[in-house]
């Protein structure tokens, strides 16, 4: 299953033990990790002025994700109406990937999942979706 992580899971597979360590890890073994383009760029600042990560931690961060698959940004964003614009790259870059999944903690998209082409699930609900 190609599994499609937004910037939020991975900063805190990253930064924090629990679920979205475990589901990166298990995601890494059993399916095809994805993210975006647009996805490195915020993670690149949020470990940055955030977590005020070293700039060699952030680069081994960003080569080992650029062992997976990371999709480049679409050519527009999402229609989906969500309240953030720049938000909208994020399901684009999903689709333009074709994930199966968009995993996310971002409840703006979240409660657009109904409306969306593909699965968009939290974290836990990935989780429960993998593992069974």
């Amino acid at each position: 299953m190609k599994v499609f992580l937004d910037t939020n899971v991975l900063v805190s597979a990253y930064t924090a033990r629990g679920i979205c360590a475990d589901l990166m890890r298990h995601i890494l073994v059993e399916h095809e990790l994805q993210t975006g383009e647009v996805n490195l760029v915020e993670l690149r600042r949020v470990l940055r002025a955030r977590f005020h990560a070293s700039p060699d931690r952030i680069a081994t961060i960003e080569a080992e994700l650029r062992d997976e698959t990371i999709v480049p940004k679409p050519a527009k964003p999402s229609p989906l109406p969500i309240r953030d614009p720049d938000d909208r790259w994020v399901p684009a870059s999903a689709v333009d990937g074709n994930a199966d999944m968009l995993v996310t903690g971002d409840q703006d998209l979240l409660a657009v999942a109904h409306q969306a082409p593909l699965a968009i699930v939290d974290p836990r609900g990935c989780w429960e979706r993998l593992r069974g």
